[in-house]
C-alpha cells in the first residue's frame, strides 16, 4: 500500500499555471513496486477522468484536453510526481486526485485537491 499527499492547487486566472505535486510514501518494497503514476480530475457533476500518466519507465501520456499544456514529471529521488499546468483554462476547474498502480495491480489514490481557474 502506497499513501499519496497531493498539494500545490489554488485558485488561477485563466492563462496562469500551477505545479501539482504528489508525494508517495510506503515501505521500500511498495515503492519500488509502483508502475505507474496518473493525475486524474473530477469536475462537478462530471465523471472522474485521466489528466496524465507516466509509467515507471517514464513514457507519458496526455488526455487530448491539455495536451501541449500540462507536462507529468517525476522525481524518484522524492517520490514524487508532478503535474505542470499551463496555460490554464476554467474548463480545467476540478478536484485532481494521484493514483499510484503497483506491479501486481494494487492502486491507491490520494485525497485530492482542487484547482480553480477564473475567467
Amino acid at each position: 500500500q502506497v499513501q499519496l499527499v497531493e498539494s500545490g492547487g489554488g485558485l488561477v486566472q485563466a492563462g496562469g499555471s500551477l505545479r501539482l505535486s504528489c508525494a508517495a510514501s510506503g515501505t521500500i518494497f511498495s515503492i519500488n513496486s509502483i508502475n505507474l503514476w496518473g493525475w486524474y480530475r473530477q469536475a462537478p457533476g462530471k465523471q472522474r477522468e485521466l489528466v496524465a500518466a507516466i509509467t515507471k519507465g517514464l513514457s507519458a501520456n496526455y488526455a487530448d484536453s491539455v495536451k501541449g499544456r500540462f507536462t507529468i514529471s517525476r522525481d524518484d529521488a522524492k517520490n514524487t510526481v508532478y503535474l505542470q499546468m499551463n496555460s490554464l483554462k476554467p474548463e480545467d476547474t476540478a478536484v485532481y486526485y494521484c493514483k499510484t498502480t503497483l506491479v501486481m495491480g494494487y492502486a491507491d489514490w490520494g485525497q485530492g485537491t482542487q484547482v480553480t481557474v477564473s475567467s
